[in-house]
């Protein structure tokens, strides 16, 4: 006997978010009953190539769906999200998950109230390269993360803090599994008025140190991870999904080295498929609500201390 579909929608079907629904559309118990956005336009041509219902008010969703993916801009996360979790509607929500900590902390709570599942979309988690280190790597020593992009016009309505740093910014908490203790950051607007390239050093309670780097105006995609324990380190590329493992020996002092190459790379199709599974299973996302707000908060710490020593600079100009 069949299992009954679960009725999903998108909402914002712009860049990233006609992957949601093309991914959602594919899914075999998954029904995709709608997609919205503000642009009517696009919100046909998207709801056309899925044979599915087009939208511009994501409130005519409710009542007709189970779940619904956000990929609206981050400033109406909280707005969009909210009209959802309070009708009862499982959300996967884009990251950053809101613009501020009390945005978040309202949603948190409406899914709470209403027994519903909130996941943000930190898709990093589920590299597959990233996956295959969280699994080796219990207790990091030194964590070195580099995430460099081409200076594009999509996703300038936040830094390079909320807008690639992030993601980064929840790897190393997911890796260090500990509280922060110290940060110090700097970073330099370049291209536009927000700080488009920026750095960071985390030190965390039990030990582990993390040194972050992002930028928006480089020359090529770079996207790295390197993790350091006792007795091994790791280097993931996570642009082309591989893995190299370096240990030594205990007994001898050799020195063994792996490498794996991973082909399936989707993540974004892990990730929905880790959602569905969830909604399904009544069981916790990879990515939870409250990983999504951890990490939102210490990227507004890291964007407070760039702007104030910025504004030092500034002042010792003039």
């Amino acid at each position: 006997m069949s299992r009954k579909k679960l009725r999903a929608a998108v909402v914002g079907v712009g860049y990233l978010g006609q992957f949601h629904a093309e991914k959602l559309a594919a899914l075999k118990d998954v029904e995709l009953v709608g997609v919205a956005d503000a642009d009517p336009a696009r919100a046909r041509h998207i709801a056309a190539k899925h044979g599915c219902a087009a939208h511009t008010d994501p409130g005519t969703l409710l009542g007709a769906v189970d779940l619904v993916s956000i990929a609206v801009p981050t400033e109406r996360h909280h707005e969009v999200a909210l009209v959802f979790l309070q009708a009862g509607v499982h959300v996967l929500l884009e990251k950053p998950v809101t613009k501020t900590l009390e945005e978040a902390d309202a949603l948190l709570g409406a899914a709470r109230a209403k027994g519903v599942l909130l996941a943000v979309g930190h898709l990093e988690r589920f590299n597959p390269a990233f996956r295959a280190l969280a699994q080796t790597f219990g207790r990091p020593l030194y964590i070195e993360c580099e995430r460099l992009s081409g200076f594009k016009q999509r996703g300038i309505d936040v830094d390079v803090v909320l807008d690639l740093m992030i993601h980064d910014l929840d790897l190393v908490r997911a890796l260090a599994r500990s509280e922060i203790g110290q940060v110090s950051a700097c970073g330099f607007p370049v291209m536009t008025d927000a700080i488009d390239i920026a750095n960071v050093r985390i030190e965390f309670a039990n030990g582990c140190v993390a040194n972050l780097s992002a930028s928006r105006v480089s020359q090529a995609p770079v996207r790295k991870l390197r993790v350091f324990q006792s007795g091994e380190y790791a280097s993931a590329d996570l642009q082309a999904g591989k893995l190299r493992v370096v240990r030594r020996d205990p007994r001898g002092g050799e020195i063994a080295q792996d490498e794996s190459a991973f082909e399936e790379r989707d993540a974004l199709r892990a990730e929905i498929e880790n959602f569905v599974a969830a909604v399904r299973g009544g069981r916790p996302p990879l990515v939870t609500g409250e990983d999504g707000r951890a990490a939102l908060a210490l990227a507004l710490e890291v964007s407070r201390l760039v702007h104030a020593r910025l504004q030092r600079y500034a002042a010792v100009a003039r």
